[in-house]
C-alpha cells in the first residue's frame, strides 16, 4: 500500500502582496533552473495543500525562499503566523548570513518562534554565472563565516546545506569541524551539469556521506533535468541512498520551484515507484520518519 503518511521536508511559500522577495518581485533573472516566470505569483499554504492533496502529507518543513534580505526574521514571523492558523508548516528553516557581524542577533530572533528549526544559507558556487549563487568559492572555510556557524550549536539549530558536487570536499571538512551540528544536504547535491558529470557527483556524495552528521534530502532533481522521468532520476535516488543509507535520507518536493517541471503527484509517485520493492519500514523512514527525526517535528 502507498497510502502511508508523508512528511515533506522541503517546500516554499510566498505572498507577493505582503512581502518583498527580490528574485520574484523584481522579475525573472537568468538562473540555474531556467525561466521561472510561471511561478511568479502568490503561493500560499492553501496552494501547497491543494497541490499535495492526493498524497498523504501530514507534516511539512518550509525552507527560506529569498525573502527581503533586510528582514530575514520577518519570513519566520510570517510563517509562524501561517502555521498557527493552518497547522502547516510544522518546521521552519530560515535565512541568515553566517558571515555577518550581527548573525547571533538574527539567530536569536529566529529562535523566538516555536516552529523554527535551522538556517539555510545557499553556498552554491559555480564558474558559470547563471548557475552560481556566490561571487567567490570557499565561503564555508572563511574564519568569520565559521564563527557564525559556531553559533548554530548554541541555539540547537540545524544547517541546511545547498552546494554543487565540486564543493562536497569543502562541505565534508565543515561537517567534521562541527560534528555536533546536524547538516542536511539539499536537493541531492544539485547535480545540474548533465549526466556526463554523474560519476563525479557520485564520488562527491560518497565523500560527504563519510561525515556522520550529514543527512540528505532527495529532491530538486527537476532543476538539473527539466524533462525528467522516473527512470532518468532513478540513478540519482538510488546512489544517494547507497551513499547516505536509509537512515540519513528523506524525500521532498521542492514545491513550487519543481512545479516548473512536474506535478506534486509525479514527484512522489516517482519516489514510490523507485522504492516499491523496499521493506515497508525503510519506505516509512524515507517518506516520514527521518524527516520527523532530523527536523524534530
Amino acid at each position: 500500500m502507498d497510502d502511508f503518511p508523508i512528511i515533506d521536508p522541503h517546500h516554499h511559500l510566498w505572498d507577493l502582496d505582503k512581502h518583498y522577495y527580490p528574485w520574484l518581485t523584481d522579475g525573472p533573472k537568468p538562473i540555474v533552473f531556467g525561466d521561472y516566470s510561471p511561478i511568479i505569483r502568490n503561493y500560499r499554504i492553501e496552494d501547497f495543500l491543494a497541490d499535495a492533496r492526493n498524497q498523504n502529507v501530514v507534516k511539512s518543513v518550509h525552507l527560506d525562499v529569498g525573502f527581503d534580505p533586510s528582514d530575514p526574521v520577518g519570513e519566520t514571523r510570517w510563517l509562524q503566523e501561517v502555521a498557527d492558523q493552518h497547522g502547516f508548516p510544522h518546521g521552519i528553516v530560515g535565512y541568515a548570513d553566517l558571515g555577518a557581524a550581527n548573525v547571533r542577533d538574527i539567530l536569536e530572533g529566529h529562535s523566538r518562534y516555536p516552529n523554527f528549526r535551522g538556517i539555510r544559507q545557499s553556498l552554491n558556487y559555480h564558474p558559470d554565472p547563471v548557475k552560481t549563487y556566490l561571487s567567490r568559492p570557499g565561503v564555508s572555510a572563511e574564519p568569520q563565516w565559521r564563527a557564525g556557524f559556531h553559533h548554530l550549536r548554541d541555539f540547537g539549530m540545524n544547517f541546511d546545506l545547498q552546494i554543487y558536487y565540486p564543493q562536497m570536499e569543502e562541505a565534508y571538512e565543515l561537517a567534521r569541524a562541527f560534528p555536533d551540528t546536524q547538516i542536511i544536504l539539499n536537493h541531492t547535491g544539485m547535480q545540474v551539469d548533465g549526466i556526463e558529470h554523474f560519476a563525479a557527483w557520485k564520488a562527491g556524495m560518497s565523500r560527504l556521506a563519510e561525515a556522520p552528521n550529514v543527512a540528505c534530502k532527495i529532491s530538486g532533481l527537476g532543476m538539473g533535468d527539466w524533462s525528467w522521468t522516473t527512470e532518468s532520476i532513478r540513478p540519482y535516488v538510488e546512489e544517494a541512498i547507497a551513499a547516505f543509507g536509509i537512515d540519513r535520507c528523506m524525500f521532498a518536493s521542492n514545491f513550487p520551484v519543481d512545479k516548473l517541471f512536474s506535478s506534486y503527484d509525479q514527484i512522489f509517485d516517482a519516489f514510490k515507484a523507485i522504492t516499491a520493492d523496499y521493506p515497508a519500514t525503510d519506505r516509512r523512514k524515507l517518506f516520514h520518519d527521518n524527516a520527523e527525526r532530523f527536523y524534530r517535528l
